[in-house]
């Protein structure tokens, strides 16, 4: 195989591959092969007629695409290796011809990685937030220690704001069952605000043994459409009713929950922890920001594919986050009200965005001489290995020594960017939040209920 000619014009390579009459021949024979059983030829047998005979049927271009497909790949990759072009995206074949001698030629168009100008990425100016911790804040999280470390008890009375009821619900729209709106054994606190409005508030005064018809309207926005706006009606039976008692925030409760002998120490380590782990967060915005705002600065022709494939990416990333939740990720969908389609167009900023970064990271690296040694590969190995309490082995089987190397990379980049910027204060207490159609919300982690769905705002909710 030859490659005749390669010329670039922008994001795009057109190459003129030349292969050999014998190869060709090669790969129609395995065609035939292939596919000699499918064809019908009268006096004989499925898949026993000679090859001329079923060219001479049905003309001699029979099996060329056939044949074209078996060779293509390894004579493209022949091509790439020749050029030493980068290629990315997939390959298609522009036109086919053939030689006077019988060689065929090639005529393939491919996506190329693009050349990148870099722009600005030393010394720009980036907004950071300041970390402040309030007083409000830490009392939020001893609250919620505390909550943690509540004592449930059974109580024989009608059930007040705050009480867990154990119930079952069977729930009906126009006197028909609706998907979602059946559920037995439910733990629901009241006051929690997980149904829809007006469904918990009706179950306060039940005591166990009792049941209740409740009566609520689904809200206009509401995840499920064929719900939104409509009048539901739900039995409901309760079993039991339970009463938080929540502990006294002293000395004896600081001991309890934690090695801290007062209270005192105890509310100095949760505001230590809240500060450390509120910086933590700054910095990593602060860092994706700079990297942002370096890579609006590069010169380059992305090609379409490289984005699509970004977008193919993050959809796979959501429907794993979606299956780890023990959802199907048709069901996510069906609750973010938008199909596959609409959910990947969502997304596109965010594709577009992380392959403008990609692109200005590995350029970074490459101008300022970066690398990542055998040594710290191995060495972010064994990390990943005792965080996930796996074996080296195990996870150089789940990551590749090349894309880990690659992700070092760029985190040196990231950080020799984010080092070298210039911190400036927001206008603002916060930032400025991005257009809610910008991209789908990040499917979130909840909970397990005892149940089969819950019947209002509790499982579209968590997800929206």
């Amino acid at each position: 195989m030859n490659v005749k000619s390669c010329e670039k014009q922008g994001s795009t390579a057109t190459l003129v591959l030349e292969v050999e009459k014998a190869r060709f021949d090669a790969a129609l024979e395995t065609a035939y092969r292939k596919n000699r059983g499918q064809i019908n030829v009268p006096g004989f047998r499925r898949g026993k007629a000679p090859r001329k005979v079923i060219e001479a049927m049905y003309g001699t271009t029979i099996f060329y695409e056939e044949a074209v497909n078996e060779l293509f790949p390894e004579a493209y990759s022949e091509a790439i290796t020749q050029t030493g072009l980068k290629a990315v995206g997939y390959p298609s074949v522009d036109t086919l011809n053939f030689a006077e001698n019988g060689d065929l030629e090639l005529t393939i168009k491919t996506d190329v990685y693009p050349e990148v100008t870099l722009g600005d990425y030393k010394g720009i100016e980036v907004s950071k937030l300041d970390v402040e911790v309030t007083d409000e804040e830490v009392d939020a999280e001893i609250d919620r220690l505390v909550q943690r470390n509540a004592r449930v008890q059974t109580v024989e009375r009608p059930a007040q704001t705050g009480d867990t009821v154990k119930l079952d619900f069977d729930g009906y729209v126009d006197g028909k069952p609706f998907d979602g709106g059946k559920g037995e054994n439910y733990d629901l606190t009241l006051g929690s605000g997980q149904f829809i409005p007006g469904f918990e508030d009706q179950l306060v005064g039940l005591s166990a043994g009792e049941s209740k018809d409740v009566v609520v309207t689904f809200p206009e926005d509401y995840g499920a459409k064929e719900l939104a706006g409509k009048e539901a009606t739900f039995k409901c039976t309760v079993h039991s009713v339970e009463e938080t008692i929540l502990p006294e925030k002293d000395d004896e409760f600081a001991k309890d929950v934690s090695e801290f002998d007062t209270f005192a120490e105890l509310v100095a380590d949760t505001r230590r922890s809240l500060t450390e782990s509120r910086q933590k967060d700054v910095d990593n915005a602060f860092s994706a920001a700079c990297v942002s705002a370096a890579a609006a600065n590069i010169t380059a022709d992305i090609p379409e594919s490289m984005i699509e494939m970004m977008e193919d990416n993050l959809v796979n990333n959501y429907r794993s986050q979606v299956q780890m939740m023990g959802m199907q990720f048709e069901q996510y969908l069906q609750m973010m009200g938008v199909d596959e389609a609409g959910f990947k167009k969502n997304l596109r900023p965010e594709a577009e965005s992380r392959v403008r970064s990609d692109l200005l990271l590995e350029k970074v690296a490459e101008v300022e001489g970066l690398t990542v040694t055998d040594e710290e590969l191995e060495a972010e190995y064994a990390t990943l290995a005792e965080n996930y309490k796996m074996e080296v082995e195990k996870v150089k089987e789940a990551i590749s020594a090349e894309d880990l190397r690659t992700d070092r990379l760029y985190a040196k980049a990231s950080k020799l960017i984010t080092d070298a910027a210039i911190p400036t204060k927001f206008e603002s207490e916060k930032p400025e939040e991005a257009p809610a159609e910008s991209a789908p919300e990040k499917p979130k982690r909840t909970r397990k209920k005892k149940t089969e769905e819950a019947p209002a705002e509790e499982a579209p909710k968590a997800e929206e």
